[in-house]
């Protein structure tokens, strides 16, 4: 079999699959019709993230099995396109763990003591001592939003200096928060504690611009702030004014926005601390993901087991015709979940009706997890490693397996219980794919869990809906359906509107101030 390595891979990536047997083509940089060319007789492709592989590529590719990723994001692979081909997509979380931690490390005291402003201040000829007087990092506090490994690396690193760690992680479990010296605190008390504030969460649309001018606002002044994880995370024109207002005394990031950041105002600043996306760019992470994708290329095309799949859960439950809406279901209504409940999850009860989902009740499980942790981790999830994660973070779960489920003879079930109360979602699958919401903490309906979503309580009356209508008519929203569920006549009521786009901040606090409208939550899926 052969395998094609399009990208620059350390050299002991082709070494190890070459010591398994494999015909090895290495040809980092290969585009358009030579990549075609190439590729329509290899069996793995190897890539890093210069390599688009698009459907395009796939379909180019007929005795194509696997495309393993040298790295962590699959961003520049349609995995899609690649399960609908049978194509399994593999990557290697963890393996630039340590790189990213550390170099978070390094912008951190590279900010705190001006370090790169007085090299270029020095090869300039200049001697100014005074201008670059810095800040110690003992006795301060550093705030890390985002507690997953590499998250708990800072931690520990951040330890050795003295600083006092608070983090925030809706996921990540009080006991498990403490064995690595990490207070956990909301959102609000880490901006208004802390001097530094590092960012370890995946770019999504619950982070995207989390940190932004309201969020400055409410940090203390001359917070510092580091971002070696995803570009858009820190709204970057809302940082800028930060630091020209005084309120942010620097910034370090190696991740933009828009890569390379061409133009930005923020390189020219002098406050601010850039570097080309180097959190992974060392020859250890080079070398232990180089090595760890070429293992696990080898065990799966020589059927030792399959590792590190992003995609090869899909590709399984294609036995399983009967299984697989239900699985793709559990997802939806564990990212459901997570999305209504909100606050500090303390766990999960997963509850299946009807015989074949009560024999598959862990791949149920596996699914909700992942639907819970894809909202909350800037690492990549899947049905193999969301157990695994979810139980490393200290996340409790059960699983209940009933034989009646009311007027549903297959049903699951997700309880949600956090900090700021319990909330419940229940699905089904009509025929052999038409996926609909039942149940939502108790009342019932049936929505389509597609898109966007709105969500809200409202007292049982007339003319509460076409209020809310109204609203999103002013904003330009468009209604694609709507279902109501009530307990009796007159009384509470819960309602689903599906809508075509996302719901502006102001919309949703004007339907938030509506007599009779509560608990108004915006969700996609």
């Amino acid at each position: 079999m052969k395998i094609l390595i399009s990208d620059p891979v350390d050299s002991v990536c082709a070494e190890t699959l070459r010591s398994e047997g494999f015909e090895v083509l290495e040809r980092p940089g290969a585009k358009g019709s030579e990549l075609e060319s190439l590729i329509r007789d290899v069996d793995g492709l190897v890539v890093r993230s210069s390599t688009q592989v698009t459907a395009a590529l796939l379909g180019a590719a007929p005795k194509l099995k696997v495309v393993g990723r040298a790295g962590a994001g699959v961003d520049n692979i349609d995995c899609e396109a690649a399960t609908r081909k049978g194509v399994v997509v593999m990557n290697t979380p963890g393996g630039n763990t340590v790189s990213t931690a550390e170099h978070t490390m390094s912008m951190l005291l590279a900010l705190a003591r001006n370090i790169p402003q007085a090299h270029a201040s020095l090869t300039r000829g200049k001697w100014e001592r005074s201008l670059f007087v810095g800040t110690e990092l003992q006795g301060k506090t550093l705030g890390i939003i985002g507690l997953g490994k590499i998250g708990r690396e800072v931690a520990v690193r951040s330890r050795a200096f003295g600083m006092t760690c608070v983090g925030f992680d809706p996921v990540l479990s009080p006991d498990i928060a403490a064995k690595f010296d990490i207070e956990p605190v909301t959102l609000d008390q880490l901006f208004g504690r802390s001097d530094f504030i590092t960012v370890h969460t995946p770019l999504n649309d619950e982070t995207r611009a989390l940190i932004g001018d309201d969020a400055i606002a409410r940090c203390k002044i001359g917070v510092r702030f580091v971002n070696c994880a995803r570009g858009g995370i820190i709204n970057e024109e809302a940082l800028l004014r930060g630091i020209e207002s005084g309120r942010v005394a620097g910034a370090a990031l190696d991740v933009f926005e828009k890569e390379p950041p061409v133009g930005s105002p923020l390189l020219s600043n002098p406050r601010v601390i850039v570097t080309p996306h180097l959190g992974a760019s060392t020859e250890e992470a080079q070398e232990k993901v180089a090595r760890q994708i070429a293992v696990q290329i080898s065990d799966m095309l020589k059927e030792r087991g399959v590792v590190g799949a992003v995609n090869a859960d899909v590709i399984q439950m294609a036995l399983r015709q009967d299984i697989k809406p239900f699985v793709v279901l559990a997802e939806k209504l564990g990212s459901l979940a997570t999305q209504l409940g909100g606050g500090t999850l303390k766990r999960i009860q997963v509850s299946t009706v009807g015989p074949a989902l009560n024999q598959s009740g862990d791949l149920v499980t596996a699914a909700v997890l992942k639907g819970v942790l894809a909202q909350r981790l800037n690492e990549p999830v899947n049905l193999i490693n969301a157990p695994l994660i979810a139980k490393e973070m200290g996340v409790q779960w059960s699983e209940r397996k009933e034989a009646e489920g009311g007027s549903y003879t297959h049903l699951v079930k997700v309880v949600y219980e956090s900090d700021h109360g319990s909330r419940s979602v229940a699905g089904t699958v009509f025929g052999s794919d038409l996926m609909r919401i039942v149940q939502v903490d108790g009342y019932h309906l049936e929505a389509q869990p597609e898109g966007h979503m709105l969500f809200y309580r409202n007292i049982d009356k007339p003319g509460m809906l076409a209020s809310v209508g109204s609203a999103l008519a002013v904003a330009n929203i468009n209604i694609a359906g709507a279902a109501l569920g009530r307990d009796k006549p007159g009384r509470q009521a819960v309602t689903i509107i599906n809508i075509d786009s996302a719901i502006p901040q102001e919309i949703m606090e004007k339907l938030e101030r509506m007599d009779g409208v509560s608990e108004v939550k915006s969700v996609r899926l």
